[in-house]
C-alpha cells in the first residue's frame, strides 16, 4: 500500500515540474519574439502616424489630384462653353435653312412674284421718292449648265460673241429662203449666227459655204417633223431646241429663214427684259397696243366697255435672255405643242406670255419689249404703207420679215434689190397682201 501511495505522488510531481518548464519555453521564447520584431518594427506594426518621407508623398499625390481635379473641371468648362456655342450655331443654321426652305417653297408655287424677286436678286429694298420708283423688270440670267451639251457649249464658244447669236432653224424644204437669209447676214457683216440642221442635207449645205452649222444628236421625237415638216411644224421645235442655249447661259435670237437682214440687230435691242419680240401689228395701235372700247347698246348707262388690246408678237423672230421666266416659256409653250400637236405655235406663244394669272391658272411672270415695227418690219408694213410714203421709204430697216405673205422668196429677193441694190421698183410689182 505503502509503495502504490508513493508511486503516485512522485508521479504528480514530475508532472508538475514538466509543466512549469513547458511555461518557462514559452515565456522565454516570447521575450525573444518581441525583441525580433521591436528592432524590425520600431514603429509598431499598425501605424497611426506616418514617418515625415511617407507623409510628403503621400502629400504630393494628394496635391497631384486635387491639381488634376482642377485641369478637369476647366476641361469641362470649355467643353461646356464649346457646346453652347456650336448649339448656338446650328440653331441659326437651322434657321436660315428653314428661311431658304420657305423661299423656295414660295418661289416654287409661284403664289408671289415679290418672294421670287427677294429669292433671286436679295434682299428686299424700301421705296423710292414719289414718282422715282422703278420696278425690276431685267430678271438675272441662269448660271450656265455645261453638262447639259458639252459639244454644243464648244460651238457657241467660238460663235457667239457677248453670249449672244442668232439661231435659225432649217430643213431642206426651206434650202433657197435659207441661202438668201444667211446672205444677207454676211453682206451685213454679223459675224455672231449659227444654223441648227434638221437634216443632213442642210448640214452639207451650210459647211459647203461656210455658214456655222450646228447638227443635233438623234431624236426621233424631234427628227421625225424636222424632217418632213412643214413651216409651221418645224417652227415649233424651236422651243424645244432653244432650251439648251439658254441652260448653257447664251442669249439668242431667234429667226426664221424668211427674213432679210439689213442692218447689225445686236446693235438696236434694250435687252431689259426676259422676251424682246418684233411685232405683227402695222401701226402704233396695233403694235403697242390701245384702248378698244366695245358697244353693246342693250347695257344703257353702261353701253361701253373697254378693253385693252395688242397684236400679236412674232414667234419667228424674238431676242431671249437666259432666265427662269424665259426657260419656263420654253417649256410651257413645248409642252402645249406636244399635247396639241395641230395647235399654232405663234398663238400659244402670246397666250403664254400675255395671259394673267386667274382662278384654276398661273401666268407667266416674264417680262416683255416690243421691238419697234419700222425697224423690225413685217411684210404687211413694208408692202401696205412703207412703199407707198415716200418718207418712209427713206427708213432703212434692220430686218424685214416676209411673214404675211405666202410668196416668201421672190418677195425676199425683192426686197434685196429694192433695199440692198437701190432698185427703186423692185417692190411694185407684188400686191399689198396675197392673190388668194
Amino acid at each position: 500500500m505503502m509503495n502504490r501511495r508513493d508511486g503516485s505522488l512522485m508521479r504528480n510531481n514530475g508532472g508538475q515540474v514538466l509543466r512549469g518548464s513547458r511555461i518557462a519555453v514559452a515565456i522565454a521564447i516570447g521575450i525573444l519574439l518581441g525583441g525580433f520584431f521591436a528592432v524590425l518594427y520600431p514603429h509598431g506594426l499598425f501605424i497611426t502616424d506616418p514617418p515625415a518621407k511617407l507623409r510628403g508623398r503621400i502629400g504630393k499625390s494628394v496635391v497631384q489630384v486635387g491639381l488634376s481635379n482642377c485641369e478637369s473641371s476647366e476641361k469641362i468648362n470649355m467643353l461646356k462653353s464649346e457646346y453652347i456655342t456650336l448649339s448656338e450655331n446650328n440653331a441659326m443654321l437651322k434657321k436660315k435653312v428653314r428661311e431658304l426652305n420657305e423661299r423656295l417653297r414660295l418661289a416654287e408655287q409661284g403664289k408671289d412674284n415679290a418672294e421670287k424677286q427677294v429669292l433671286v436678286l436679295g434682299e428686299q429694298h424700301k421705296a423710292g421718292p414719289f414718282g422715282l420708283v422703278k420696278g425690276l423688270r431685267t430678271n438675272p440670267t441662269v448660271v450656265p449648265d455645261e453638262s447639259v451639251n458639252p459639244r454644243l457649249a464648244k460651238i457657241l464658244e467660238k460663235v457667239a460673241v457677248g453670249k449672244e447669236l442668232i439661231v435659225a432653224l432649217a430643213n431642206s424644204n426651206v434650202k433657197e429662203m435659207l441661202e438668201v437669209w444667211f446672205t444677207s447676214i454676211k453682206r451685213v457683216g454679223i459675224p455672231n449666227y449659227l444654223v441648227v440642221a434638221l437634216d443632213e442635207e442642210i448640214a452639207k449645205f451650210c459647211k459647203s459655204n461656210d455658214v456655222p452649222v450646228y447638227e443635233r444628236d438623234p431624236d426621233e421625237g424631234i427628227d421625225s417633223i424636222a424632217r418632213t415638216g412643214g413651216n409651221h411644224a418645224v417652227s415649233g421645235l424651236k422651243f424645244r431646241i432653244l432650251r439648251e442655249f439658254l441652260q448653257l447661259g447664251y442669249s439668242v435670237l431667234l429667226s426664221d429663214v424668211d427674213i432679210v437682214y439689213l442692218q447689225n440687230p445686236f446693235n438696236h435691242l434694250y435687252r431689259d427684259s426676259d422676251v424682246e419680240s418684233m411685232s405683227d401689228g402695222h401701226n402704233n395701235m396695233t403694235a403697242y397696243g390701245y384702248n378698244d372700247v366695245f358697244d353693246e347698246p342693250a347695257m344703257g348707262w353702261a353701253r361701253y366697255a373697254h378693253t385693252m388690246r395688242i397684236w400679236v408678237y412674232n414667234s419667228g423672230f424674238f431676242y431671249i435672255r437666259p432666265t427662269l421666266p424665259s426657260i419656263e416659256l420654253l417649256d410651257r409653250v413645248a409642252l402645249r405643242l406636244s399635247k396639241l400637236p395641230n395647235s399654232w405655235d405663234q398663238a400659244v406663244f402670246n397666250e403664254e406670255l400675255f395671259f394673267p394669272s386667274h382662278p384654276g391658272y398661273e401666268g407667266l411672270h416674264a417680262s416683255r419689249r416690243t421691238m419697234d415695227f419700222y425697224l423690225f418690219m413685217n411684210s404687211k408694213v413694208l408692202f401696205k404703207t412703207v412703199r407707198k410714203d415716200a418718207k418712209l421709204k427713206k427708213l432703212k430697216p434692220v430686218i424685214v420679215h416676209v411673214n404675211y405673205h405666202p410668196d416668201k422668196l421672190p418677195r425676199m429677193k425683192a426686197v434685196v434689190e429694192y433695199y440692198v441694190n437701190g432698185k427703186q421698183d423692185a417692190l411694185h410689182p407684188f400686191p399689198d397682201g396675197s392673190d388668194w
